[in-house]
């Protein structure tokens, strides 16, 4: 779904947003559908991650979403119509061809939010090293730096001030920025592996150290990025500010 057409179907009000399901039924293309980008690595790690992140969006807010992810090549037609990208991977990333990346930096440019997600706990090698060196060929004036507590990331629609994934090897997110607004958000977590769930219901991997908290810590993060992806700062009012902060603090 597009941010237009969601801040649209927004400004009709609550009481819109609080009509059955049945009733508001948005078109296949309305709906939010996160693209997992492709690349010649383990690419899908997590198949069952996407799929339950859009469930728990749909439960948790008034998002309209697609029962699942799509995968795309980042240089193929019609990136456009994904505003939240997710690149994930577990071991090196090999790297993107000129075209793939000349597509995928305009789309961040022009607005597109890309959520990277190492899946095997590196730190300095593996997935990580490899993800590193091509969000630096990505997005060369924009450096890879930590995400600010204060960010309204973490405010989009939880308050957060920790974070989740099947593993903690980093406390923070860090990204990079485009023109004032955070294009890319990178985690060393594995969020992917403390979203998926099998088809019998259970839970696919434990999350360490932290256990279910550090699981539902996870999905807010995702639910916080969809909102983020669709909407930027619309919440960053000074208003509410100092509110936010005393409840952090």
């Amino acid at each position: 779904m597009r941010r237009r057409t969601f801040l649209r179907w927004a400004s009709l009000g609550a009481g819109a947003l609080a009509l059955p399901r049945a009733a508001r039924a948005l078109p296949e293309t309305s709906r939010l559908t996160i693209g997992q980008l492709q690349h010649g690595g383990r690419w899908n790690p997590r198949p069952t991650a996407l799929r339950r992140l859009l469930w728990e969006l749909a439960a948790r807010t008034s998002i309209e979403t697609a029962p699942d992810g799509v995968a795309l090549r980042a240089g193929r037609p019609g990136l456009h119509r994904f505003p939240f990208l997710y690149l994930a991977g577990d071991g090196p990333l090999p790297p993107f061809t000129e075209p793939e990346r000349v597509a995928l930096r305009r789309h961040l440019q022009y607005g597109g939010f890309l959520l990277v997600d190492s899946a095997d706990g590196s730190d300095g090698a593996g997935f990580d090293a490899s993800a590193r060196r091509e969000l630096a060929a990505l997005l060369p004036g924009s450096p890879v730096l930590r995400i600010a507590r204060e960010h309204v990331l973490y405010k989009s629609f939880y308050l957060l001030d920790h974070q989740g994934g099947r593993v903690l090897v980093k406390p923070w997110l860090e990204g990079q920025v485009v023109d004032g607004r955070l294009a890319v958000v990178y985690s060393q977590n594995d969020l992917g592996g403390a979203w998926a769930r099998g088809a019998l219901g259970d839970w696919e991997y434990e999350c360490t150290p932290g256990g279910e908290a550090q699981r539902e810590t996870a999905f807010r993060l995702g639910v916080n990025a969809a909102m983020y992806a669709l909407c930027t700062d619309y919440k960053d009012d000074a208003v509410h500010l100092p509110f936010i902060l005393k409840r952090r603090s």
